[in-house]
């Protein structure tokens, strides 16, 4: 029983000091009633947007080109099934970077505290997509184009431009990537190229979804926008506090106590 014991002593303090801290905090309740709110929403925003009305015949007689903004002219006509197809292989890359940390000793041990931030993050940016696209009504580049019939051109899904909902997922993922690593390993030399990565996956989904004629250059900065401040955020605001009040054993010149220090 004796041998037993120190067993598991030695076993508890080799597991104390195998394991990185995390840095976050999760709370099953708050964090449970996030995820739960963050489906629901963007439950609602799927259902809006499938409902989401056609455009109109007078307001499809009247499409032109010039009525676009100047920032998005450029644009307007754009229509490439290929690159819209491309625009899903740099999405489920970027959707794939967190899973890295499964590879990482100290990141893996957290994986679970890290999957519920991750699923809020991506999350929150999708439910904002959901709801500003189904509510908002703004044209894909691609209506503009005579390579598609007009029943295409008018159908609801192309009604949906604002904002980049591919753009926003992948900002998501990879901005919480780089600031999970950031936040675990705060003095890493990598950190500079790890948020060059971050930045630069987004951009070519974005790339793609306007060279598709899906989306306006200003759709995609909006989407990079959403994401990359969900992606960022989320971790930011799970951040540990530190502890005003410490309570330490103290040992001096012929006294033993207990020190408590409370900073301001």
């Amino acid at each position: 029983m004796k041998k037993t014991f120190i067993l598991i002593i030695l076993l508890c303090h080799f597991i104390g000091f195998s394991q990185k801290t995390s840095p976050y905090e999760t709370d099953f309740l708050v964090d449970g009633s996030i995820i739960t709110g963050v489906l629901g929403v963007n439950a609602l925003g799927l259902t809006i947007i499938k409902n989401k009305d056609s455009l109109s015949l007078e307001k499809f007689n009247n499409l032109n080109k010039n009525d676009v903004w100047a920032f998005d002219r450029w644009s307007a006509g754009y229509n490439n099934d290929k690159a819209s197809k491309d625009s899903d292989l740099p999405l489920i890359a970027s959707l794939a970077v967190p899973f890295l940390f499964t590879l990482d000793k100290n990141t893996r041990q957290h994986a679970g505290q890290l999957s519920v931030m991750y699923v809020e993050s991506v999350g929150i940016s999708l439910a904002m997509f959901t709801m500003t696209a189904g509510l908002v009504e703004k044209s894909r580049p691609r209506i503009y184009s005579g390579e598609l019939s007009d029943e295409i051109r008018r159908s609801n899904d192309n009604q949906r431009s604002f904002f980049s909902g591919h753009v926003g997922a992948a900002a998501a993922s990879t901005f919480f990537a780089a600031k999970v690593y950031a936040d675990f390993y705060p003095n890493s030399k990598a950190k500079p190229y790890i948020w060059a990565g971050a930045a630069i996956l987004p951009a070519v989904v974005g790339y793609y979804r306007v060279k598709g004629g899906n989306h306006f250059t200003s759709d995609v900065i909006v989407g990079y926008v959403v994401g990359a401040a969900s992606g960022i955020l989320v971790p930011h605001l799970h951040k540990r506090k530190e502890k005003n009040l410490k309570i330490a054993p103290e040992i001096g010149f012929g006294y033993q106590g207990i020190g408590v220090n409370y900073t301001f």
